[in-house]
Order: structure tokens, then sequence, then C-alpha cells
């Protein structure tokens, strides 16, 4: 494996309309992008991390200068079986590569098996939050949203966000999204959680915003919600 043959193989895969398309969508830089598509990525990704003699460490020393070599080190971290302690590791390794939203959310969805690690993770998840950049924050806000959403895990959730550094677009948009979440699936607790937040107030009304878009919520509860923002 060479970073030659991945970029060939993945030429091989392009498709130029989707390549302008998604650059657009994603705020991927014009030009910095090849066009896979991700069902072809992903499954690029699991046959590469399933082969033997597969080198994972390699994967990670080539360039990031193409989204999808980016995605592809995500994807593979995320599919390569290991022992899950070796797994948070190579999570950590590739958080640098996450330069935008599309590389963040993918990054997280491969991630599946931290459902069953979930304690184990938080510690992780609370040091990004700590780290403070925008996308090592909006990884944990992701990540929280798509593992943790119960409600074992609210004051966990609560107290996370309340380190949001919001003044970064791509984190004040994660941690909305979470609140929403909270507010679809447990409204009382997640009202009583804007009323008592410190949460800069354009976060929570993008968050309420959010929530009162789903058809989750009654009329009555998006109406209530109205009423909440400062």
């Amino acid at each position: 494996m060479t970073y030659e043959s991945i970029l060939a193989d993945l030429r091989g895969k392009k498709d130029e309309h989707y390549r302008q398309f998604n650059e657009r969508i994603a705020n991927i830089p014009a030009g910095s992008s090849i066009g896979v598509r991700m069902p072809l990525l992903r499954a690029y990704g699991k046959a590469l991390a399933g082969e033997e003699g597969f080198d994972l460490d390699r994967l990670l020393c080539f360039p990031d200068d193409v989204y999808e070599v980016r995605l592809l080190k995500c994807f593979c971290v995320g599919y390569k079986k290991m022992p899950f302690a070796e797994k948070v590791r190579y999570i950590e390794r590739c958080l640098p590569v996450v330069d935008g939203w599309s590389v963040c959310d993918l990054f997280c969805s491969s991630l599946k098996e931290v459902k069953r690690h979930r304690e184990e993770f938080l510690p992780f998840l609370r040091g990004c939050v700590e780290e403070g950049s925008e996308f090592h924050q909006r990884f944990a806000y992701v990540m929280l949203l798509g593992c943790y959403m119960e409600e074992a895990y609210l004051p966990e959730i609560f107290s996370l966000l309340e380190r949001a550094h919001t003044q970064y677009f791509y984190t004040h948009m994660g941690a909305a999204w979470l609140i929403a979440e909270v507010l679809v699936k447990f409204y009382d607790a997640g009202v009583g959680y804007l009323k008592r937040s410190r949460l800069d107030a354009k976060t929570l009304r993008k968050g309420i915003q959010k929530a009162r878009e789903s058809y989750r919520l009654t009329e009555a509860q998006k109406n209530s919600l109205k009423l909440l923002k400062k």
C-alpha cells in the first residue's frame, strides 16, 4: 500500500458531478477532493481495513491534502478490528485530520463500537471538550448525540455543553444539535436545562429552533419552547 496506489484506487471511483456538488455543501476547498460517493468510500475503507497485513499506521502517515484520504483514515480507524483501548489511541491520532463538519460527523458515524464502551470512552470525550478547539468539541458533541442519548447520561451531556466554545461556528452548531435532540427525547429535562443553562443565548436559540423543526414534538411543546427563547 502506497499513497499513490490509494489515490489511484480512489480516482477509479471518481464522480465529477458529485465532486463539484460535495465541495459546495461540505465547504471543501475547490479541487482538493476527488469526488468519491460515500457508500463507495465506506466500502473501500471496510475492505482495506479487513485486508490481511493492512498497516493502519502507514495509512495515517500519508498526506492529508485530499478530502477522501482524510475520510479514509477516519473510516479505517473505525472499521479495523482491534481492542477498544487501542482503538481509542487511534481515534486520538486521527482527530487532527478532522478539519470540517463532514469529516467530523462521518468519522463519528463510523465509531458505532463506542456504544458498547460508553463508560470507558467518556474520559476521552471530556478531554476533547477540555481541549477546546472547534472540531475536538464538535466531535465530542456529535458522539454524545449518537452514542449517549439516554436519560442516565443527561447530567454528563449538560455538564459538557456548559463548556462549549460557541464562538466557533461548528462547535455552536454541534452543541445546538445536541440540545435539540435532548429536547426531542427528554423534553422536560431539556426544558429544565434551558432554564438554568449558562450557555450563550444564540446557541440555546438555535437548539430550540432545531427542536421546533422536528416532527417528534407536539405543537404545544413547540409553542412552549418558543416562549423560552432568550
